[in-house]
């Protein structure tokens, strides 16, 4: 397991994606770990080498005894950036992880490309029940607190529908060290930042949940979109882990932010072209383009390929099974043919085929899909 050793202390981190890609960390509230970020993996690993860590007091990361402070944990990251041999990085944190990433993009911005502050604060606007807590979690554990934690964790519909990731989170927060979450929850006490927002001179995305009772906007997330230059903010109807709450709307609002826009629509609509129908068609293609039909696949190019394939808010197996199932509801059976093909050259398998058609038999129709398993079950032979 890697671990970075900071003055004794052993930090637990996760370290996944390909090396030529840029690096985003991310850093969890207080009483959950590494995990809460399961959710944002599949989407963002195409674009980001993804760096998760537990903080100290949390998950496998030791738990030390006594107070902790911000600025101490936010050392904790450059030390354990620095064991992983990440030198730049975008930064997201939400609550602690957020407090976290204030410090940072003020006093360590030459390390920072972006930050990402979600449903943070720079002060809290009651600290005392920080350390009301930080006594409960010391005399009585864990479950002392915990129904009182994943009541301002999550929505009481989200809780009471029996979410998966809602028992995972429980779970998580009861297993956590108490004398960690209490020095966490010192930190927390102990903490103003505000002087420092207008030092944090990174581009930065403020996140917030309108249901969030434990870092509401007002107060919180409007001081901090108002107090750092240039900041955007965007809010989720969502509790305090509106990532959780809120996966795919988080994530979206994640990458609209951190990836840049195609400086040629037409190049990048290429590589995209190729990399869903594959060398061979698109040279075919190429190869058949006149002066009559040049404007026609340069406009497919950059517009079907380079600006609607390119956008990140859908995975690429998502957007198969959609153009396969528009395809047969429409009957072009020349393209579905070629993207079943291409499809299961890449990310699909039979599996996917097989309920994508059954979807399209309800909805466009048995005629339709009736030749669609007839087309899909030839390419399978092939």
């Amino acid at each position: 397991m890697p671990f970075a050793n900071v003055d004794g202390t052993r930090l637990y981190y996760r370290l996944e994606g390909r090396e030529d890609l840029p690096a985003l960390i991310f850093s969890h509230s207080l009483g959950v770990d590494h995990g809460q970020w399961d959710m944002q993996m599949p989407a963002l690993l195409p674009h980001f080498r993804v760096l998760r860590y537990d903080i100290r007091g949390h998950g496998a990361s030791d738990a030390p005894p006594g107070d902790y402070t911000i600025e101490q944990l936010a050392r904790d990251v450059l030390a354990i950036a620095d064991r992983a041999g990440i030198g730049r990085f975008a930064f997201c944190g939400l609550s602690l992880g957020g407090m976290i990433g204030q410090w940072l993009g003020a006093r360590a911005a030459d390390r920072l490309t972006h930050l990402v502050l979600a449903a943070t604060s720079a002060r809290l606007l009651n600290p005392s029940l920080m350390e009301d807590r930080r006594k409960t979690v010391l005399s009585g554990g864990m479950a002392a607190i915990a129904d009182a934690v994943m009541g301002r964790f999550f929505t009481a519909e989200t809780v009471a529908a029996s979410v998966p990731a809602i028992a995972s989170t429980r779970h998580t927060l009861l297993a956590t060290n108490p004398e960690g979450y209490a020095g966490c929850c010192a930190a927390i006490r102990d903490m103003d930042q505000r002087d420092l927002l207008a030092g944090i001179g990174v581009p930065t995305l403020v996140l917030a949940g309108d249901r969030d009772v434990s870092t509401p906007w007002a107060g919180n997330g409007d001081l901090l979109a108002q107090s750092i230059a240039g900041a955007r903010a965007v809010r989720l109807p969502a509790a305090h882990l509106l990532n959780i709450e809120r996966p795919r709307s988080f994530t979206a609002a994640l990458l609209e932010f951190l990836l840049p826009e195609p400086i040629d629509r037409l190049q990048s609509g290429f590589a995209v072209r190729r990399g869903v129908l594959g060398d061979a068609h698109v040279d075919r293609a190429i190869a058949r383009t006149t002066e009559f039909n040049r404007d026609f696949q340069e406009l497919i190019t950059r517009y079907a390929w380079g600006a609607i394939w390119t956008r990140p808010g859908l995975t690429p197996h998502t957007r198969r099974l959609l153009v396969l199932a528009t395809l047969a509801a429409l009957g072009r059976w020349e393209e579905f043919r070629l993207h079943v093909r291409t499809g299961l050259a890449h990310e699909l398998e039979p599996c996917d085929l097989r309920e994508v058609l059954m979807q399209s038999a309800i909805y466009a129709g048995v005629p339709a899909a009736n030749t669609a398993f007839q087309i899909a079950e030839e390419e399978l032979r092939t």
